[in-house]
C-alpha cells in the first residue's frame, strides 16, 4: 500500500494558499451541514501533490474518519481505466477503434435500430451502418441505461431486469447478450447517450485477451502503473479502509444504503462502474495521462495514443448538449464533447464551471471526480461517498474555488 502525500508548498506550485482555504472551508460546510459525510480533495501541478485535505467520516456509525489511504467506490471513473485498458490492446495490434463490435461478439453482429411500439410488438429496422468499438468508447453506440426515463429503449431495459446495468444471475458475457438482444435508441455514431457501452468494451477486453477483465487491467493497468489497492474487490486487509456508501434523504440529509458488494470477487465484472481505488492510485492514473502515456519509466500508451483519446470525438465536432439525446441535452453539458472514456472541454466560454480549453477527465455516481488540465499543467481529484438523487452541486463549487486558487 502506497499512500498520497503533499508534496509541494502550493505557493511554489502556483497555488494561493487562502483560495484554498476558502476551497476546504466550502467543503467542511458541507460536511458540517450533514451533506456529505466526509471528504478527500487533491490538488497537484505538475505532478506534484500540492494541496491533500480529508476531512469528516468515511464511516459516520462507526466513527472512522476519512484518511488519505481511504478506499473509495470510484463507480463510472472506472470507465476511462477500462478504455485505457482497451487501448493497450489497439497499441498490441489485437483490436482496432474501427472492429465491428460483432468481429468480437456475434451477439452485435446486425444490430437494429427502434422505430415504434404497438402493444407488446417493438417494430426495429436494421442500423444504417456497423457497430464500432470506437463507439462504445465514445458513448455514440445506441446503446442506453434503464434508469433513464427518456425514450422506450430504456423502459425495455428495465423489463429485462437491466435496472442495475447487469442481467440478474449472469455475468459480463451474458449480460452484454441481454443488451445485444435489445434496439439501439439511434444509429451507431450519429448521436450520443451516455449508456451501457463500456460494459461492452470491457466484454471484448475479456474475448481479445482470453483473460477476465479484473485479471486483465491488473497485469496491464493497475500493476504497471503501481495502483497498489485499485480492483473489482477489498480483502481482509483493505475492508476497515473501504468508505461506507451513503445517499442522499428527503430533507437533504444522508443515510447509509446498499453499495456494489466488494467482498469476495464479483461474478459481474463491470467495466463500467466496478472499481475500487485510493487517491493515491488514482493518481498515478492522472500522472500517466498527463504525462502522454508514461510513468516512472514505464510506458503504458504511446502519445499519440494518449492525444487521440483526449480530443473531442463528437460527430462533427459537437459538443454534449447539440450531440446528445434526453436526458443529455441540457445547458450544463455546451462546450463539453467527449473523447475515448473521458469528457473534453472543447469551448471553456460555453462551460457552466471555469475550465481549461482540453481539459479532460470524469466523475462517478458516488459524487466522485478528477480532471486533467493540460495546459495549466494540474490535476485535481475529490472524492466523497453519497449518491445524490441529482446532479450534485459540490462539482460546480469544487471547479470554481480550484480556479480561483491558480496564481499562474
Amino acid at each position: 500500500m502506497t499512500v498520497l502525500r503533499q508534496e509541494a508548498d502550493p505557493g511554489e506550485a502556483g497555488l494561493d494558499a487562502k483560495a484554498l482555504e476558502r476551497l476546504d472551508g466550502e467543503l467542511t460546510r458541507r460536511v458540517d451541514a450533514g451533506e456529505l459525510p466526509g471528504f478527500l480533495v487533491a490538488v497537484a501541478r505538475a505532478g506534484r501533490v500540492a494541496h491533500l485535505t480529508t476531512y469528516g467520516a468515511r464511516d459516520l456509525a462507526a466513527g472512522l474518519p476519512v484518511e488519505p489511504d481511504t478506499l473509495w467506490r470510484i463507480y463510472s471513473m472506472t470507465k476511462p481505466v477500462t478504455t485505457v485498458g482497451a487501448l493497450t490492446l489497439v497499441e498490441d495490434g489485437l483490436l482496432s477503434l474501427d472492429d465491428e463490435v460483432g468481429r468480437h461478439l456475434p451477439a452485435f453482429a446486425e444490430p437494429r435500430v427502434y422505430v415504434d411500439c404497438s402493444g407488446d410488438r417493438v417494430r426495429t429496422r436494421p442500423a444504417s451502418g456497423p457497430l464500432l468499438v470506437r463507439h462504445l468508447m465514445t458513448h455514440t453506440a445506441g446503446l442506453t441505461f434503464a434508469f433513464y426515463h427518456a425514450h422506450p429503449v430504456d423502459a425495455l431495459y428495465r423489463a429485462a431486469g437491466l435496472e442495475s446495468s447487469v442481467a440478474p444471475g449472469t455475468d459480463l458475457a451474458g449480460t452484454t447478450d441481454v443488451y445485444a438482444g435489445l434496439p439501439l435508441r439511434f444509429d451507431p455514431g450519429t448521436r450520443w447517450n451516455y449508456s451501457v457501452a463500456t460494459n461492452v468494451l470491457g466484454r471484448i477486453v475479456e474475448v481479445v485477451s482470453g483473460r477476465p477483465l479484473d485479471v486483465f487491467l491488473a497485469e496491464r493497468v493497475f500493476r504497471p502503473l503501481g495502483m497498489t489497492d485499485a480492483g473489482f474487490e477489498v480483502t481482509d486487509a483493505q475492508a476497515e479502509r473501504l468508505a461506507e456508501l451513503y445517499g442522499e434523504t428527503d430533507d437533504g440529509g444522508i443515510e447509509p444504503i446498499p453499495g456494489t458488494p466488494l467482498r469476495g470477487r464479483p461474478r459481474f465484472l463491470s467495466g463500467s462502474g466496478g472499481m475500487v481505488a485510493s487517491a493515491h492510485d488514482m493518481h498515478r492514473f492522472m500522472e500517466v495521462l498527463r504525462r502522454h502515456g508514461e510513468l516512472d519509466g514505464t510506458r503504458l500508451l504511446r502519445p499519440g495514443t494518449v492525444r487521440l483519446m483526449t480530443r473531442n470525438h463528437l460527430p462533427g465536432g459537437a459538443d454534449l448538449r447539440s450531440a446528445g439525446v434526453p436526458p443529455h441535452d441540457d445547458p450544463g453539458n455546451e462546450g463539453v464533447g467527449f473523447g475515448l472514456g473521458v469528457s473534453v472541454v472543447v469551448d471553456p466560454s460555453r462551460t457552466r464551471e471555469p475550465s481549461g480549453l482540453g481539459s479532460y477527465g470524469w466523475s462517478g455516481v458516488a459524487t466522485t471526480t478528477f480532471w486533467v488540465d493540460p495546459g495549466r499543467d494540474l490535476t485535481v481529484q475529490f472524492y466523497t461517498q453519497v449518491r445524490p438523487r441529482s446532479s450534485h452541486t459540490v462539482y460546480r463549487d469544487l471547479k470554481r474555488l480550484v480556479h480561483e486558487a491558480l496564481t499562474d
